[in-house]
């Protein structure tokens, strides 16, 4: 098998079908060897019977994995790389917002450039507003700065890759994933590949600001011990600081007859301090939460079926 294409899929009924054409449409007379792995991950719409009838409609093969429930896109690209049987591998989403055009230049590229193991696109523009566009970039500008990993501005996981860096992947079991910083932890020699990114075919973005917050804390927790240092270094300035006001409190005493400052400087350090240790505590219980997880090594993901309308030999 030439390629296999990864297609996490949540509540995306109106596009995988779209999508299923539109990779047909620009792979003919290009690249002829190639699945479809599509993960349906837990969707409430009519996602799954749109995959089955499409499994039913063509002799390209098909591999459906039905999730028991939604465990997310991270837990989605891991499931469909364990049932991916091409020398490259590609992720993309099932919205159409990646344009299937840029896989055939990804194999192009990975073929005549044997060095590479990996091409991944990046948005050189991103089509957002600019709120979210600056917090992307102070994101990966604070995550570089605290992870020896290196994170790529704009790279996102739609990539082509072959199998030896697939199966590096798939050694890390971790839990809580966070596929850029796995891709880029595992190395390999990547070319990255400027794109468009187009709009939704149809449906909502699963990606609210919230969610984006949340998946770059998981980023930072999984990739940096910065945090839990940076709190140790604010607890000891901070008592450091204490101890010089301490000293200067008793010497304007003792020395000058200085009143003790009051209670609103008492009111003051109390919630400064408190404020800082509620900060630590909070840094520690993210970390601790995670390994807490973790060590209770549930599996990544449940699967309730996998189904294939590929012949298998007698």
């Amino acid at each position: 098998m030439k390629l296999s294409l990864v297609v996490p899929c949540y509540n995306e009924a109106g596009n995988v079908r779209p999508l299923f054409d539109k990779v047909n449409e620009e792979f003919e007379n290009k690249i002829s060897d190639y699945e479809f792995i599509f993960v349906n991950d837990g969707s409430k719409d009519e996602t799954m019977s749109e995959l089955e009838r499409i499994s039913s409609s063509t002799d390209i093969p098909v591999t459906i994995v039905n999730f028991s429930r939604n465990f997310g896109k991270e837990a989605a690209i891991f499931a469909g790389l364990k049932e991916v049987s091409g020398d490259m591998i590609t992720l993309i989403d099932a919205d159409l917002q990646q344009d299937p055009a840029y896989v055939v230049k990804m194999v192009e590229y990975l073929d005549e450039n044997p060095e590479y193991d990996c091409v991944a696109a990046y948005q050189e523009e991103r089509h957002e507003g600019a709120f979210i566009r600056f917090c992307k970039r102070r994101f990966y500008h604070l995550i570089n700065k605290m992870s020896d990993t290196e994170f790529v501005d704009g790279a996102s996981d739609f990539r082509t890759f072959r199998a030896n860096m697939k199966n590096a992947i798939l050694e890390m079991s971790e839990y809580h994933r966070f596929s850029k910083g796995i891709f880029s932890w595992v190395g390999f020699n990547t070319y990255y590949m400027p794109y468009d990114a187009d709009a939704r075919l149809s449906g909502a973005s699963k990606w609210s600001f919230w969610e984006l917050c949340k998946y770059a804390i998981d980023g930072i927790v999984a990739f940096t011990t910065v945090p839990l240092k940076i709190s140790t270094y604010t607890g000891f300035f901070t008592a450091l600081a204490a101890l010089i006001y301490i000293i200067v409190v008793i010497i304007e005493k003792l020395a000058f007859g200085i009143a003790v400052p009051g209670y609103a400087t008492i009111v003051v350090l109390i919630l400064f301090l408190g404020g800082l240790q509620l900060l630590a505590l909070g840094i520690n219980g993210e970390y601790l939460s995670k390994t807490y997880i973790q060590s209770k090594h549930r599996p990544i993901y449940i699967t309730k079926e996998v189904k294939s309308n590929a012949k298998k030999d007698a």
